[in-house]
């Protein structure tokens, strides 16, 4: 284990978020209920550079049943049948939201599909009346992560460093 620490921004989303930015290339995102292995490839696609491993480390059944339940929804990001990224939200605490995990996988990186898919994706939740629409980030996370989630409407409300073990 690393004596490494992180520096955590927690941020909140409680007004609409900004707008959808424009966008006419061939790629959809589609809300959609993955299958395990489909969305375990999805994540480690995205994740593996940034260190992502909470997902890897929970027991396959239970993660299979988080994936089917209502209170996760999955936004993914796809050219043709291919998926590209993917916004996770957990409805768990509802009317707060909790955004889990959001990016795409490098190839799709830098061409706006970031912002957009994002944003797609706060747009539908916030019709259901959150209260706010929370995340944190931390300095794994893509560079540009902090400024494509404050661009959206988010506002930080606490920063603090934290063993990677916490997280």
């Amino acid at each position: 284990m690393s004596d490494e620490i992180l520096r955590v921004h927690y941020l909140q989303l409680t007004r609409p978020p900004a707008a959808i930015p424009a966008y006419s290339g061939p790629e959809r995102i589609t809300a959609e209920r993955m299958m395990l292995d489909d969305y375990l490839s999805l994540y480690t696609g995205v994740g593996a550079a940034l260190r992502w491993d909470q997902r890897l480390r929970m027991p396959r059944e239970e993660l299979r049943g988080l994936l089917q339940s209502p209170r996760l929804q999955i936004y993914v990001l796809r050219h043709d049948s291919q998926a590209l990224g993917f916004c996770e939200l957990d409805r768990v605490d509802f009317p707060e939201i909790e955004l889990k995990n959001f990016g795409l996988v490098p190839r799709a990186q830098g061409r706006g599909l970031g912002p957009w898919l994002l944003r797609t994706a706060l747009h539908h939740e916030w019709q259901l009346r959150p209260s706010r629409i929370w995340l944190h980030t931390d300095t794994w996370d893509h560079p540009a992560a902090l400024r494509i989630y404050q661009r959206a409407g988010f506002t930080v409300y606490r920063v603090q460093d934290e063993p990677p073990g916490e997280l």
